[in-house]
Order: C-alpha cells, then structure tokens, then sequence
C-alpha cells in the first residue's frame, strides 16, 4: 500500500454472487492473494471524496470526457484517529489509462493542507513531486472540501506469472453525504445489494487470455461503474423525490 505513483487501465464487472463464487476457483489457480488477503481475510477501504459545492468534478465525471480527475483521502482503518496515517490521492483518467499518484500523511496534516496549503515535511523526491501536483489540483478549483464518503471491503490478488495483473472484489459498498469525516465511523447506504461483487481488473497491458476465457464462459459482462457516481446519483434522485414531495405538500396545504 505504499505505492507512491502508477498507470494502468482499470475495467469494471459488476457480478452476482453466483458468477462470483464460480469465478474465484480460476482466479486461485493463476493468481495468489496479496499480503493483506491471506486465508481469505478481506480489508476495509474508507474514503473521502473532495469537491466543489456544486459538486462540479463528479458531474464532469458523469460526462464521460477524455480526461477526468477527482481527489480523494483514503484510510485502511475506521474509525481512523487524527495522527493515522492516511493516504491523499488525485487519480485521473486520460483516454482510459488511470494514474494516481498518492502521499502519505496523518488525518490532522491532511485536513489541515487542504484548508491552508500548509505542507507536511517530505524528503523523497517522488512524494516532492506528487505535492506538487496536489498543490495544482486544489489552486484548480474554488472551495474544494469533502463532498462524499465511500467504503467497502476488499479483496485482491494478483498474478502468479505477472504481478502487475492485479484483481479487486469489493462488497458491502456504502455511502453517505453527511458526517463526512473519517474520524465518525463506517455507516450509511449501501449502494449494490448484499449477494453483489463488483470486480476490478487492473492491468498495464492486456487481460490474460485464461480471464477473458473465463469471463466468457461464465457471462461475466464489462460494466462501467463508479462508486462516487453511483452515489451522486442517488442523491441526486433523493433530492429530486423530496422536492416533488415538497411541491405537493403546497399544492395541497
């Protein structure tokens, strides 16, 4: 969980579970659990989504353009204490290759860079230069904050004969729009349904010929997801259904 900087392409399949328990057979026979899933263990991710008030990174995202990117504070525990060590991160997405790159430090340095541009203190160059990049991403847009919280478990894998292969599950999605600190604790809506996966390959070059086998076999379809966006909506829709409340209300008061 160290990784400083990458590149890759990153493809989504949202699965039930029975096409997801008939899957992982193959994916034991060409891949080994990374350090973190030994025995079948899963691990937390808790994230925090910044934003613009009128919530202009994630509608942009929703577009679909060519080039995207959105920042994000991310915690391998919850609730996580303010000298934890978290994880900033801006990914961006150029004509379907992703890259993020990433710096590590604590909940209080985090919260207080954002707000202030005050910086921790960094002696490698990689995590000079990945500041740097934060620095322009925030001076990019007006009043940046935190706009979404997002977590689930995960499991993850990666190639016995190539290590970049990478492959991810993830369960009990959930999301909320309120209390939007790390420090509160894990709770709100869930956003797939309980016998869901949703399975990322995140690879360099090309699936393996045994994956694509096996998604075929198994109808396993490509299916564009994004959690963040998949929340906004939501609330989007939420919002939208409240009002048509509202308006009824004083139509018939």
């Amino acid at each position: 969980m160290a990784i400083s900087t990458f590149q890759r392409r990153e493809v989504k399949f949202l699965m039930s579970m029975e096409q997801y328990e008939a899957l992982l057979p193959v994916v034991h026979e060409h891949m080994n659990p990374d350090q973190y899933c030994v025995d079948g263990r899963e691990y937390g991710i808790y994230n925090l989504y910044y934003d613009t008030p009128d919530n202009l990174l994630i509608r942009r995202s929703l577009e679909k353009p060519y080039y995207k990117e959105k920042l994000r504070l991310r915690s391998y525990y919850s609730p996580a204490d303010p000298e934890q060590s978290v994880f900033l991160e801006v990914k961006k997405k150029i004509g379907g290759i992703v890259t993020k790159r990433r710096v590590s430090m604590t909940v209080a340095e985090a919260e207080s860079y954002i707000q202030t541009r005050v910086k921790p203190y960094y002696e490698r160059f990689i995590d000079l230069q990945v500041i740097r990049e934060m620095d322009v991403f925030l001076n990019s847009y007006d009043s940046i904050a935190p706009r979404q919280y997002i977590s689930y478990q995960r499991s993850a894998f990666f190639g016995k004969d190539d290590p970049e292969f990478r492959l991810t599950f993830d369960r009990d999605l959930t999301e909320r729009r309120f209390d939007l600190s790390l420090s509160k604790g894990n709770y709100g809506n869930k956003i797939i349904a309980a016998d869901q996966r949703l399975m990322e390959i995140k690879v360099p070059g090309s699936i393996p010929m045994w994956m694509s086998n096996a998604l075929s076999e198994l109808g396993i379809r490509r299916h564009s997801f994004s959690k963040y966006g998949r929340a906004y909506q939501s609330f989007v829709q939420e919002s939208v259904r409240a009002g048509q409340q509202e308006e009824r209300k004083v139509t018939y008061a």
